[in-house]
């Protein structure tokens, strides 16, 4: 069971730090930061572990094979010399993602055709018989990672993207992914010690992953399956045994609070947070960021407003101006983390930011901004702050 193998965790660009965090906190030896990659080592239990508990990976790869190839032909016959049945069965059906940074590889499609024809191929020449392609719940799934002529063959130890929870049935236009959610509140270096708010919560993703956090509950918790879990060395005690462990799980003192000027929205986010688990952690409220004047103490606000295509430049900025004017007249004492990619939506902030990490959400380049909310000039407020009485 000791057996210790290379592994590799895919996430977002912007995320790898809080990840590789993650992973050396569960256990992780030779832990390296890649480009949206985080390798590091561990044994069939820590696999499962990973699956189960990392907030940040999108999914954990098990490289099974290496080689080089400078074409689609030399991948075939690669691939076709590997011994396949050790991890497929005849009668199971598998998919192929495929990863090209190559100028050798033009067309990934084309690639990933090959590498099908090449297991195919190799089980028909065995035994007349062959599994089949399924592109759509599979039951081994097969990623190709080629970069120039270094090709690496690993299963797919996830499955379906492990942003994919099991409690979002509903959400509102343009929901932010589970997995940015949860590294933009690692980001913060919040961890339940203190109250949260996110006044523009939509269908209320920030504020479950940040109840999950406060908690410790394990992210994949909701799940209905593994890609692992039909597997042929697949140890469903030890699974179950990970799967029940709840050793990890912490006391949470605190209050999470959400807002949002739409009704449905609210209407979405309870639904959400009960199947989650974890409604009587949060309060939510139908009121819009300009209508609130009562704060808790001892708070930290993150938020995702809206900067989408859907809403005319002048509504955007007047929005931003309106996020800039409620900090500094209501969340005096706050640090407010603000994702948003328009420099213009920032300036109309009119604060300066402390911290600023830049993340993708989808396609867009985002900045995710701290502003330090304090009473009185920014000078007086440093010399507070390097005499600790902030």
């Amino acid at each position: 069971m000791n057996n210790q193998y290379e592994m590799i965790a895919k996430t977002f660009q912007g995320m790898e730090d809080v990840l590789a965090e993650e992973l050396i906190n569960l256990g992780a030896d030779q832990v390296q930061l890649g480009r949206r990659a985080v390798s590091f080592s561990g044994d069939l239990a820590f696999m499962y572990k990973a699956n189960l508990h990392c907030r940040t990976a999108l999914r954990i790869l098990k490289p099974i094979f290496t080689f080089r190839a400078d074409s689609t032909d030399a991948v075939y016959e690669q691939v076709k010399k590997f011994d396949w049945s050790k991890y497929i069965d005849v009668k199971q059906t598998f998919s192929i993602d495929a990863v090209v940074y190559s100028d050798n590889f033009k067309h990934s499609k084309f690639l990933t055709y090959r590498v099908k024809d090449a297991i195919v191929d190799y089980f028909t020449e065995k035994s007349d018989k062959r599994p089949s392609v399924r592109l759509t719940n599979p039951d081994i799934y097969i990623n190709i990672h080629v970069a120039q002529d270094r090709c690496t063959i690993s299963l797919d130890s996830s499955g379906e993207s492990l942003h994919k929870r099991g409690y979002r049935l509903d959400q509102t236009e343009a929901p932010l992914s589970e997995v940015l959610a949860a590294g933009m509140i690692l980001k913060t270096g919040w961890r339940g010690e203190s109250n949260l708010i996110d006044p523009m919560c939509g269908s209320g993703t920030l504020l479950i992953e940040a109840a999950m956090i406060a908690l410790n509950i394990p992210p994949g918790i909701h799940r209905k399956e593994f890609a692992f879990e039909k597997w042929p060395d697949f140890d469903r005690e030890l699974f179950d045994e990970i799967y029940n462990d709840d050793s990890r799980e912490k006391e949470f003192d605190f209050k999470i609070f959400g807002s949002d000027i739409s009704p449905k929205a609210i209407e979405i986010a309870e639904a959400n947070m009960k199947r989650a688990g974890v409604a009587k952690y949060i309060t939510l409220t139908t009121i819009g960021l300009q209508q609130i004047s009562d704060i808790p103490e001892n708070g930290i606000l993150i938020t995702n407003p809206p900067y989408g295509e859907r809403i005319s430049t002048n509504d955007l900025l007047g929005l931003y101006q309106m996020i800039g004017e409620r900090l500094k007249h209501v969340f005096t004492g706050y640090k407010a983390w603000i994702l948003s990619y328009r420099e213009e939506c920032f300036e109309k902030i009119g604060l300066k930011p402390s911290r600023r990490f830049p993340l993708m959400n989808g396609s867009l380049e985002c900045e995710f901004r701290c502003y330090e909310i304090f009473a009185g000039k920014h000078k007086e407020f440093k010399t507070r702050k390097a005499e600790g009485n902030y």
